[in-house]
Order: C-alpha cells, then structure tokens, then sequence
C-alpha cells in the first residue's frame, strides 16, 4: 500500500493514503542502519498492521524527485513564500535569503504579499517592481477579505508546494481558506500525539486532493545563508545576469570594480536598489564567515 508522509513527530509518521485516510506508521529499524531519515513529502509504501486503528510500518522509501534541507522536505514542485505588504513590514532582507536559498535548490518559487488592503497602490507596486525585475510571479491578497485567494488556488493545483514565511503574515488564515478541514485533520493527529495544534513546530503537508498538497512549515524569523561561496551568490540574483556582459572584468562581483553592468543597471533604475542593497549585505556577511 502506497502513501505520502505528512507530517513526522516523535519517531510517528503520519501517512495520507488516497481513499483510506491518514495512518500512524514507524520506520523499520532498516532506515537506521542505512541512515535514512524518512522526510515529510516522502512516498512510502507502507505494511498495514491495523485497518481499523489505521497503523503500519513504513517498509520502504520510493525514489525521491528532490530533497530540500531548508525546510528538510521532498518531493517539491514550487514554492509559495508569503509575506506582509504591512502590520508587520516585510523584512525583504529575509525574503531575499529565502529566494535564493529556493533558487540554489531548483525550486520555482511565488511571492505573495498578504495584507494588499492596509497598504496603498503605490507601495503595491514599489514591491511588485523589485521582484518582478528578478524574474518572480509577484501577487497581493487579502485574506481578510478574500481578494487574491482564487489566485492561490490555481496555483498549487496538481502540485506539491512549499508554503513558508514568517510568523504573522495570515499564513494559516490562507491555509484555512484552501483546505477548510485543515484544522480538523491537525486535531485529530494532535489527540494522538497530545500536542497543541495551533502552532506550526515541524513541517506538515496537507492534501487538497489526490495531487495536490500543501506544505505548511514553521513560521520564520531568520535564516542562515552559509552553504556557498560568496562568489556565487550574485548568480541568485537573476536580474544581474542581462548586464554582465558589459562589465570590464569576468567575474566581477559588481561591488567596487570600475566599468560594471550591472551597477550601471543600478543607476538606471533597471536593478532594484533594495535588492542590491540586500546583495551586498549577504556578499559581506559570506565574505565575514570565510575569515574565521
């Protein structure tokens, strides 16, 4: 029997198996000695031990179509990565380090801006101009006021998503708009394991149907840029990569090397300057941590 782990707490996995509901399973002992960790996203195939309780044993992990480390899921088509236009004000720092850590692991990635209604049009399109000059699908909602939502739906249709951003951006209002029972189905494994059910703590994928799925991950604060050199991190900035060809130097790092494209760009107002800002700040930061 063939299902896909939604969600992993305690040694417990909790398997979605089309047309028979969710079943608590344990790994065998054979995932250890391998060093296998089964991940949220997984698709299994599972020993069942109890159809009534609904409990298995997990026998064997089916091949993985990709496997992220942050957040450590697999089989992901794209990401969705939800911030606030405003209350609170979109850290694009943060943003940016989520893009390009989507961007180094192949994942297509949505930006959506919650909160469209407590901000103006021109702060509407100042955000939808930085990041549309980078190449991404920008989109605004209002989840309390359900603009924009239909919009999300069409998106993760007959795709496995990656829902992220921090904490008090209306990530679980959207949540409950697309799968209504999402609260139910949380309870319902909650009783099992004792645990609160009103925060995100580990990551968990929800099923809107037989293809399409959710995940929801925790809410974050911050996040560590340290997996690369600092050479390549200006190749996660797709808007630098027109202009690169009229820089002087190969491999210019376009910071403070004369006769750049991409800085010329910059004053002519085809780079966003938050962006660059943003680039140089993590260029520092990757250059800081070599030192030591």
């Amino acid at each position: 029997m063939q299902g896909k782990i939604i969600k992993g707490i305690a040694g417990f996995y909790y398997i979605h198996v089309p047309s028979k509901g969710v079943y608590e399973c344990k790994a065998k002992g054979i995932f250890r000695n391998q060093k296998i960790k089964p991940l949220v996203g997984d698709n299994v195939e599972i020993e069942e031990l109890d159809e009534e309780k609904k409990l298995g044993n997990i026998v064997s992990i089916l091949p993985r179509q990709n496997e992220l480390i942050r957040p450590a899921v697999a089989n992901v088509d794209q990401a969705l990565v939800i911030f606030a236009a405003a209350n609170p004000n979109p850290n694009l720092n943060l943003l940016d380090r989520f893009l390009i850590m989507m961007n180094k692991q192949d994942v297509e990635t949505y930006v959506c801006f919650n909160k469209q209604d407590i901000v103006t049009e021109k702060e509407q399109r100042l955000l939808e101009e930085t990041y549309r000059l980078g190449g991404y699908h920008v989109f605004f909602t209002s989840a309390l006021q359900g603009d924009g939502l239909q919009q999300i739906k069409d998106i993760v249709k007959g795709k496995t998503t990656v829902l992220a951003g921090p904490s008090g951006v209306g990530k679980s209002s959207i949540i409950n708009f697309l799968i209504p029972t999402a609260e139910m189905e949380v309870g319902s494994i909650s009783e099992k394991i004792k645990r609160g059910k009103h925060t995100t703590r580990h990551s968990e994928l929800f099923a809107l149907d037989d293809d399409s799925f959710i995940f929801d991950t925790p809410g974050f604060s911050s996040l560590y840029i340290d997996n690369f050199e600092k050479e390549e991190l200006k190749s996660y900035f797709p808007e630098f990569l027109p202009y690169e060809e009229f820089c002087r130097f190969q491999g210019c790092a376009h910071i403070s090397e004369p006769q750049c494209g991409v800085k010329q760009a910059l004053e002519e107002g085809k780079i966003s300057k938050t962006r660059y800002e943003n680039y140089l700040l993590l260029y520092n930061e990757l250059k800081d941590k070599k030192k030591y």
